[in-house]
């Protein structure tokens, strides 16, 4: 073998250094391949690094988002405990230490027979019940506050220790900003039971709901996103707008089932598939202007409920079908599947919560189902969609 400098320089080429171009021997590139060659070498490291980042905080995201979940169904036990007014101060800080004493237990007590909940429905309520409604409205609020510090920490953590890459960045802020701004509405939905009205505004509950589940699903989305890439073509062009279809209309559904519980028109009109003895019965636009009747006519606002279901499930079911159809097997026919058993589910959950008038279980069930159907649809579009790219940036790249 010839020694190596003697090898023609048209045998080798480096990024970055062409031998037979510059005509020189090949001591001269030796820094540049060298650096070739570290650079290389460096990258399935910093691949390695980025990926357990992302598993750590992906982890932690739906760790939020479990926190998330039972803040919910227990803010739905509060509401039909009537629970949500009993604590009828905003202490963010000072809040989180409940009665620990005969007299502040009384002092909390007085307070709550001052509002026209008390004095129009539960006048001559003991203490000892008392304490019951307060406990279930305590434990939403401490789930509410627990659920910033778990996400508030240790996004701080991450952020400081360079874990996050920069894309995720602005999309953790806008979860923690929509998180604050939920605290707030939390209270202005409380302070429209406090003075004229015996139980919270329907517009406001159902706002309150909604962006809870917005939140919900905002970390459900950015952290399936950071699932290690498997990607696989949708069945057909039309299931990604379709399964965005879906997501919407869950929205839509969550909203519905805000007001519906806000206005306790679960309570009413108890029989399945007819509604008042008809199909479409009558009355659905007594109140002037019209549009009122969508949110505070009782019998419209469940009645668009029903359509509310009848539509996502249709749409769910057409667009599982169909999935079948092009791709029999494939992964996103699985999920969609699954979403449509959900929705199925949900839906008889549901007729039976109203069959039976909303016992609590059945009614923390249904909007605990609710929920879960929310999640997947948002897997399912996000699986569609893709994972994050793999992006990663190594120091001096």
């Amino acid at each position: 073998m010839p020694p190596l400098w003697t090898i023609p320089a048209a045998s080798f080429q480096w990024e970055g250094c062409d031998l037979e171009a510059l005509d020189l021997p090949f001591s001269a590139c030796n820094s540049t391949a060298m650096n070739t060659l570290a650079h290389t070498a460096a990258v399935p490291s910093a691949m390695h690094g980025r990926d357990r980042n992302r598993a750590v905080i992906r982890a932690w995201l739906y760790a939020v988002a479990l926190v998330i979940f039972a803040l919910i169904v227990v803010g739905g036990a509060t509401r039909l405990t009537e629970s949500g007014l009993s604590i009828t101060e905003w202490k963010p800080i000072h809040g989180v230490v409940p009665p620990l004493s005969a007299a502040e237990w009384q002092e909390e007590f007085d307070l709550y027979r001052q509002i026209p909940q008390y004095q129009q429905i539960n006048r001559g309520m003991s203490l000892d019940e008392f304490k019951t409604i307060y406990w279930w409205e305590w434990a939403h609020r401490f789930l509410a506050r627990s659920v910033g510090v778990v996400f508030a920490l240790p996004l701080a953590f991450f952020w400081l220790t360079g874990r996050l890459e920069p894309f995720l960045k602005p999309r953790l802020l806008a979860i923690l900003a929509l998180g604050a701004l939920q605290g707030g509405i939390g209270w202005w939905m409380v302070a429209s039971g406090l003075s004229v009205r015996t139980d919270v505004s329907q517009y406001r509950l159902a706002t309150h709901l909604t962006l809870a589940c917005v939140i919900f699903a905002a970390i459900i989305w950015v952290a399936r996103g950071l699932a290690p890439p498997r990607y696989e073509a949708p069945p057909s062009r039309a299931s990604t707008p379709v399964a965005g279809l879906i997501l919407l209309l869950t929205f839509v559904q969550i909203y519905l089932g805000g007001l519906v519980a806000g206005l306790n028109a679960g309570m009413t009109f108890n029989t399945w598939p007819l509604m008042d003895g008809a199909w479409i019965p009558s009355g659905l636009l007594t109140m002037q202007p019209a549009w009122r009747n969508f949110f505070e006519n009782v019998m419209t606002v469940q009645f668009v409920h029903r359509i509310g279901a009848y539509t996502l499930f249709t749409v769910v079911a057409l667009h599982a079908v169909f999935s079948l159809l092009e791709a029999p097997a494939g992964r996103q026919t699985k999920v969609a599947l699954i979403l449509c058993f959900l929705v199925l589910a949900q839906a008889a959950i549901g007729i039976m919560t109203l069959l039976l008038a909303v016992p609590i279980g059945w009614g923390l069930a249904h909007q605990a189902g609710g929920v879960a159907v929310l999640a997947m649809a948002v897997v399912h579009l996000r699986s569609l969609r893709g994972e994050y790219p793999e992006r990663y940036r190594l120091a001096g790249a």
